[in-house]
């Protein structure tokens, strides 16, 4: 076999890695398809293919997806066999096969060859494929794993990417209930994808959103489902207090030190260190078992010598947490016995383990006794598989990487020691989840076809199956008489148009599932051509050949070849066709070259296509180079003599020992051969003369052997210290001309290692004087080259010789040498011509390059005229670039051309640049506007268009500015705010849509005609008045007066947008008693009733309440509100606010029937119990319909910024209602890009305080609902120097530990604040005890009780860290490092600083277990540490009694 080609190919994905590694490998094994198309295809695509390779003689199929869709086939023929493209289809699921034969003898020559063939046909047909249009079920492509454990300190996003035509649309359960994602203000979902972003810039915590989510793509032929997804958060929990006495040990006794890390998720990787931060070294006497404990196999003196602490290493929020160092006080005896081994972990004789297949097998066995014991491990009744086992920890524990199940079995470990020895059994028993043996795939059928799809796993114990349609159990989904259930298998006979569905199967059991979707797809097409017509095919004579003709259609055509048009299908013989349409000729000779045409016939109708086959001559190396053995300092010549045919261009190429071979000047090539003069030792080697068609590639080599060299002085030389060689000498400058000259050097000492290349560089004395540039590299065998050199340069060159050591030193300087000037070579780019005035062109250009110049005094030639006139060119000289043109027509086509001069001559011209000149005001309007199919929210806008020689520039569009009049609604006022909107249409008869409209309203309307500068006249004004829509959600709705009351009163108030003639209001509750709900009641009112009341029949009861506002159109958005839980439940306070707002639901028929409920999957709400709040509750309601029209109609403008010091005064206008008056003031500092953000929630202006003096900002302000409803953004300097403070300086508050703030106009008096009032009163009451105590001790006589305090030690770190933990993020700390700033959300930027500046050893680097060595080290005194308090929080009464 021909070797791969290597990993990172030049060509890029088409025969990058994963593709050109696959000539070699089995068909879906390894990295041939990326997990994600192995979870989407799944194995049945790969079987299909092998199947169909197999079939057709073809060796080693391998599929992968490149880029654009298409599935690629790759293999390997035999070795006489020419290389070929075939085209093939399995089903018209899949995409366009492409079988790419590559010969294993010529692979690294013909590789990049055939992938351009590729690359060229793929590039051809695949922007035509008929799957693009055609309709297809949706199939999910990408989704999140299925344990997703996130990082709390990030995002949250969950993938689900699907594909189909048309355009899946996408929904979400969580913890199986409807996802409502448009009311979650936190939660986003991607355009055009169901991916999840979930943020907490305003709020919120990652554990709040944790539970089991699941994607559900859908489009009109069906739904496909995602695996359900459990996201949970990283978690870090501190180590528990405790105090550890010492451990009292006699010498040679076995010891365990428990570790008990605390749980985190995911488990913590854990090791133990000295309190000093040193790592525990571990060797077969003292190691870490599996489960973090610390064993002695027998404890010796020198063991007292450090403390032993366990830490904890939590990989998501890169901390780590250490537990209380043990202290070890070993008893030394005069002679320490020696014992036998006994088992320490695991313990007695016998023990079991359970795995998993494909998971990772742990066996851990260690044992005491002195001396140390040694671990062997045995498998009853066959030999370790030592290809898969690996012996860990001084052999005591044993990994079996993935696990099958002939892995099972008795395991035993042996421990040994010379006085002798015990033994342990450990029985494993390998379970497995389901995987697959038969994965469903995609099923495309023709109407009255038949087929089927199977669904078959494996497991321990075996997985039940389950069948879903479109996420929906098969038991429950609509019959189909066309679909049979069997087991494992649906079977599917006669199948009809619209029977196209998507098909689950899970396959379950204890230990896990499987869940795959499959299509069911029912097309019917006529035959249709893949490949490009008429294709001209040249093969060699003798070879067997392919012609390819790919088709598709449904059902499967029947295809039939024809040669020269004549005669019956080619079939038979020298013939052969194949199942996708290809047919072969087995020897192919000059009678077969003609036009061979296929045809492809169903009931649908046929199609044709023609190949055309030119036979050519083989290519032949007659005489080839041979061996040759020469003395050193004569010729050599190889011969490479080539028969071919006429009409094939030939290239020879020589190679030396495989790599290109550089033709010095000691060599020549010609037609047939390479001569090699002056032949020294370098020359030796395998010269290969490899000569390639653009169909066939030969090559033939010959070995050189160089006599003359002293044998014994070689190995000398050789057995010599190796160095840098010594810097080339005597560089001489000869052969002078206008842009080369000759350098030649002495070659330095090469130091005994050969020097492989030097490297000229060069110095000039006018752009960057002092400054080396290389310039060029050669090989070692040469010490006089040409340079190529720009012109007018003062050059000077130095040579570097290079070996396998290293460079030299630098040469010494050649003598200066300046290259006459030229004139430029290059055209500037760049040109263009506008205008800046109705009357003028501006004509401009880029300079040219300093080493394009050529020469001195640089200028440019402009030349211009009007476009199709007989008008002579104008022309200008200039050194400037620009040129203005003036007292020009209004908007006229010029052409420009721009030519570099300099004092040597001209440059080449430019090519001719159209630029046209200014653009004037439009003189017509648009007439007859007019509007139809008017409805709530938007109308058509029709109008006769204008002359386009009138609009006096290019045509932009035709602009619409309209704005509300009025509410239609009686006492309802409105803001007049003008919009626009552009309609860029050329037709004859234009016409628009215009959205985003308020139902129930007055409009005018104009539109005018602009250009790129101008808008022309108005047209007519038209008004009309949009039709009733669906009423907003209440004002309010809220719920008074349920603590120790007999009634609930609900209170609403009428929607801010009527939308229309509010007939009344429809309230529907039922009660909820944990997940069952009552009956749904409904009761409706009129418009002016906005309170209801209802008894309640024990305090125990809890409702759920549905408000919506109604229309003659019917009911609008829904607000919801549930009523407090009983006392024993933990009473809420009065109007608790729904955190969940609800999808806009459309009302049906108003209707008192008990029987009616909610459909659980239209919406669902989450509510919150909220601490009082000052000032009256309120009820959040935003709908998709309401945060589009927000969006659309809001606006913030007239942002300005007086900045002092270091503060800066920010005010705004705005159009928010007051209830929607939170911003954000976004500012970034321009020096280094950080970016801070401030919520604001007052009306501005505002006061910004702590910035820096003297910096530069950026800032903008914008919608806290709204994101996308932003500012202009404002740049402004801070002025330096301590003048003009304003108000909060030096007394700006903390925002973790130092940051920026923002003082609000109408802040809150704190004074006045009941919390601030309550807070002080208890201060006081505290103080006043104090003195009470105070006093009665003193009147005893001055005599104090003294309170005991226990001696505990001082946790093992920092004191001010009592609760165990550091942290080693730079990015993250809790509490900033000296140097380090603090962003508004409290966290912390990054600093220099580590724990090593603190510790005492600065070497940090990692042992084999993990752990630090040296890297964070604790200052630490013993004898302090021993006389230290507890470090329990003092309480008031301990306060109290320490000042007694």
């Amino acid at each position: 076999m021909g070797k791969a080609p290597p990993a990172s190919h030049p060509l890029g994905p088409l025969y990058s890695s994963p593709f050109c590694d696959a000539v070699a490998k089995e068909p879906c094994q390894g990295s041939l398809i990326s997990l994600d198309e192995m979870e989407r295809r799944g194995e049945g695509v790969c079987k299909q293919v092998r199947s169909f390779c197999n079939s057709e003689r073809l060796f080693l199929p391998c599929p992968i997806f490149t880029q654009n869709g298409l599935l690629v086939c790759c293999y390997i023929p035999s070795p006489s066999l020419s290389t070929h493209l075939t085209f093939s289809r399995l089903s018209v699921d899949m995409p366009l096969y492409v079988l790419i034969p590559i010969s294993p003898l010529l692979l690294d020559s013909v590789v990049t060859e055939d992938c351009e063939k590729a690359r060229g046909e793929l590039g051809r047909i695949g922007g035509g494929l008929p799957e693009e249009r055609l309709k297809q079920p949706p199939t999910i492509v990408r989704q999140s794993v299925k344990d997703y454990i996130v990082d709390p300190r990030d995002n949250i996003i969950i993938e689900c990417e699907a594909k189909g035509n048309p355009v899946p649309t996408f929904s979400w359960l969580r913890n199986g209930r409807f996802f409502n994602v448009v009311k979650d203000p936190r939660v986003s979902m991607r355009r055009r994808s169901g991916t999840l972003e979930i943020g907490f810039r305003s709020g919120g915590q990652p554990e709040d959103y944790e539970g089991e989510y699941q994607c559900f793509a859908s489009n009109e032929f069906g739904t496909a489902l995602s695996n359900k997804i459990l996201l949970r958060v990283s978690k870090s929990p501190l180590w528990p207090k405790e105090v550890l006495e010492p451990v009292v040990v006699s010498e040679g006794s076995q010891l365990i030190l428990p570790c008990n890390p605390p749980p985190g998720l995911p488990p913590p990787h854990t090791f133990w260190m000295s309190s000093a931060m040193m790592p525990i070294v571990q060797d077969n006497r003292v190691s870490m078992g599996l489960n973090g404990d610390l064993y002695f196999s027998n404890v010796l003196a020198k063991d007292a010598t450090t403390d032993y602490s366990c830490n904890a290493r939590f990989l998501f929020t890169h901390t780590i947490q250490q537990k209380n160092p043990f202290t070890l006080k070993v008893l030394s005896t005069r002679g320490v016995p020696e014992t036998p081994p006994t088992f320490m972990s695991p313990t007695g004789g016998f023990s079991s383990k359970m795995v998993l297949r494909g998971e990772q097998l742990l066996l851990e066995c260690i044992a005491a006794g002195v001396p140390t014991p040694s671990i062997k491990w045995i498998k009853k009744g066959g030999e370790l598989p030592m290809e898969k086992v690996r012996l860990d920890k001084f052999n005591k524990t044993l990994r079996i990487m993935s696990v099958s199940e002939e892995d099972s079995g008795e395991y035993n470990c042996m421990a040994i020691n010379k006085i002798g020895s015990s033994r342990h059994s450990i029985s494993v028993q390998v379970k497995a989840a389901p995987y697959w043996l038969d994965r469903p795939s995609n099923l495309v059928l023709a109407p009255e076809e038949n087929g089927q799809l199977v669904c078959r796993a494996s497991g321990n114990p075996k997985p039940s199956i389950q069948w879903l349609v479109n996420g929906e159990p098969i038991e429950s989904a609509a019959p189909n008489p066309s679909r049979q259930v069997i087991g494992d298998t649906i079977i599917f006979r006669s199948v009809q148009m619209g029977n196209s569905e998507v098909y689950q199967c899970n396959a379950s059991n204890e230990h896990g599932y499987l869940l795959a979707n499959a299509f069911v797809s029912i097309l019917d097409m006529a035959p249709r051509m893949l490949g490009p017509k008429n294709q001209l095919i040249k093969v060699i004579e003798n070879n067997r050949t392919f012609l390819d003709c790919p088709f598709f259609g449904s059902p499967l055509p029947l295809l039939r070849w024809f040669k020269n048009g004549q005669g019956s299908g080619l079939d038979g013989g020298q013939y052969r066709v194949y199942i996708n349409g290809t047919l072969e000729i087995k020897r192919v000779r000059q009678e077969d070259q003609g036009t061979y045409t296929c045809v492809a016939n169903n009931i649908m109708g046929n199609a044709e296509n023609q190949v055309h086959l030119e036979v050519k001559e083989p290519t032949q190396i007659v005489r080839a180079p041979e061996h040759q053995s020469v003395n050193r300092g004569s010729v050599a010549r190889f011969d490479c003599r080539v028969n071919h045919d006429p009409t094939l261009p030939i290239t020879v190429t020589w190679l030396k020992n495989d790599k290109p071979l550089y033709i010095g000047w000691r060599m020549k090539t010609d037609e047939d051969s390479l001569t090699i003069n002056n032949v020294n030792e370098g020359d030796e080697g395998t010269y290969m003369c490899n000569v390639k068609t653009e169909l066939e590639e030969h090559s033939a080599s010959a070995r050189l052997t160089v006599l003359g060299v002293d044998t014994h002085a070689h190995l000398h030389y050789h057995s010599q210290k190796k160095n840098r060689p010594e810097p080339p000498m005597d560089l001489e400058l000869s052969d002078p001309s206008e842009r080369s000259v000759r350098l030649t050097w002495i070659p330095g000492n090469d130091n005994n290692s050969p020097i492989r290349q030097f490297l000229v560089q060069y110095e000039e004395d006018q752009w960057e004087p002092g400054k080396w540039h290389d310039l060029s590299n050669y090989t070692g065998d040469l010490n006089s080259v040409i340079l190529k050199l720009s012109p007018f340069v003062n050059y000077q060159f130095r040579v570097i010789a290079i070996n396998a050591v290293g460079p030299s030193r630098p040469s010494h300087p050649s003598p200066p040498y300046r290259t006459t000037g030229a004139a430029p070579d290059a055209i500037p780019g760049g040109i263009q011509g506008m205008g800046s005035k109705k009357n003028n062109m501006e004509i401009t250009w880029e300079p040219l390059k300093v080493t394009e110049r050529n020469g001195p005094n640089l200028r440019y030639m402009v030349w211009w005229r009007r476009q199709d006139t007989s008008e002579e060119w104008k022309s200008i000289t200039t050194k400037g670039l620009k040129h203005v043109v003036h007292d020009t027509e209004t908007y006229k086509p010029y052409e420009i051309k721009v030519q570099a001069i300099n004092d040597f001559g001209s440059g080449p011209e430019s090519h001719i640049v159209i630029g046209y000149s200014g653009e004037d005001r439009p003189t017509e309007a648009p007439t007859n506007l007019r509007v139809t199919n008017i409805n709530s929210t938007k109308v058509n806008v029709h109008w006769t268009p204008v002359d386009p020689s009138s609009v006096l520039g290019e045509f932009k569009e035709y602009r619409v500015y309209y704005w509300r009049v009025s509410s239609l609604v009686k006492g309802l006022r409105v803001k007049q705010e003008k919009m626009t909107k552009g309609f860029p249409s050329t037709s004859p008869d234009p016409t628009g849509i215009l959205t985003g409209l308020i139902p129930y309203s007055s409009y005018k309307m104009y539109m005018v005609v602009a250009n790129n500068r101008y808008e022309g006249p108005r047209s007519n004004t038209v008004e009309f008045q949009t039709k009733e829509g669906l009423p907003a959600a209440p004002q309010y709705f809220k719920i008074l007066h349920t603590r120790y009351r007999d009634n609930i009163y609900l209170e609403w108030g009428k929607p801010l947008e009527p939308n229309g003639i509010l007939i009344g209001y429809t309230l529907k509750y039922h009660t909820v008693n944990g997940t069952d709900l009552g009956d749904m009641q409904v009761m409706n009112f009129h418009s002016n009733v906005t309170d209801f009341s209802l008894p309640l029949p024990d305090r125990f009861t809890h409702y759920k309440f549905y408000l919506s506002a109604r229309t003659k159109v019917g009911a609008g958005e829904i607000s919801a509100q549930e009523s407090p839980h009983s006392a024993n439940e933990g009473e809420p306070m009065q109007g608790a606010l729904s955190t969940a707002p609800l999808h806009s639901i459309k009302a049906c028929k108003e209707t008192k029937e008990r029987s009616e409920t909610l459909p659980s999957f239209s919406f669902f709400s989450t509510y919150s119990l909220l601490s009082p709040l000052p000032g009256p509750p309120s009820l959040l309601v935003l709908t998709e319909e309401f945060a589009s029209t927000a969006a659309q109609e809001r606006k913030i403008w007239n942002l300005t910024v007086e900045p002092n010091s270091d503060y800066a005064n920010v005010s705004w206008n705005h159009d928010f209602p007051p209830d929607s008056i939170e911003f954000f003031v976004e500012f970034t500092l321009d020096s280094d890009g950080s970016t801070k953000t401030v919520l604001v929630n007052q009306q501005p202006p505002i006061q910004l305080a702590g910035l820096i003096e003297g910096a530069k900002y950026r800032l903008r302000v914008y919608s806290y609902e709204q994101h996308s409803i932003s500012s202009k953004s404002v740049t402004f300097q801070t002025s330096a120097g301590e003048a003009g403070r304003g108000p909060g300086d030096g007394d700006l508050g903390e925002m973790g530990g130092g940051g920026l703030t923002a003082y609000t106009k109408d802040q809150v008096d704190i004074a006045t604040q009941g919390w601030f009032i309550g807070l002080m009163c208890a201060v006081a009451l505290l103080v006043l005890i104090l003195l009470i105590v105070c006093f009665i001790k003193r009147s005893r006589g001055g005599k104090y009780p003294v309170r005991d305090k226990k001696d505990l030690p001082l946790d093992s770190v920092d004191q001010k860290e009592q609760d165990g933990s550091f942290d080693y993020r730079s990015d993250e700390d809790n509490k900033p490092l000296q140097g380090s700033q603090t962003s508004l959300d409290g966290n912390v930027k990054e600093s220099d600083d580590s724990l090593v500046d603190y510790g005492e050893g600065g070497d940090g680097q990692f042992n084999e277990d993990g752990s630090f060595i040296g890297q964070y080290t604790v200052k630490k005194d013993k004898e302090e540490t021993e006389g230290n308090e507890s470090s329990e929080a003092t309480s008031p009464v301990n306060a109290i009694y320490s000042l007694a």
